[in-house]
C-alpha cells in the first residue's frame, strides 16, 4: 500500500488541515501555541519542523482528515443503465 503522505510537503498538509478545520478548531484538536496564538502557516511550519511529536500529530490528524472526507463522500457506482422494459423485443 502506497504511503497516502508521499509527495505531500508539510505546508500542503497544515494549509489543507486550517481551510478544513479553521484555526480554532485546529487548535482545540492539536492543542498547540502555533495553532492557538496567532495562527499562520509560517509559525507552524517553523514549529513542527523542530518538533516531531507535534508533527506526527498534525500529519495524523491530516490523515483522518481524509478518510473523513473519503466517507463523506457519495459511492459511484459504474452499473449499466437500467433497461427500459417498453423496449424489449
Amino acid at each position: 500500500m502506497a504511503d497516502p503522505l508521499e509527495g505531500v510537503t508539510l505546508e500542503a498538509i497544515v494549509t489543507a488541515l486550517s481551510m478544513h478545520y479553521g484555526w480554532d478548531e485546529l487548535g482545540q484538536r492539536i492543542p498547540i501555541r502555533c495553532f492557538q496564538s496567532e495562527p499562520s502557516v509560517a509559525s507552524s511550519l517553523k514549529f513542527l519542523r523542530k518538533t516531531p511529536w507535534a508533527r506526527d500529530k498534525v500529519e495524523g490528524l491530516y490523515l483522518f482528515m481524509l478518510r473523513d472526507i473519503k466517507r463523506a463522500s457519495p459511492t459511484v457506482h459504474n452499473f449499466p443503465p437500467p433497461r427500459n422494459p417498453a423496449t424489449r423485443a
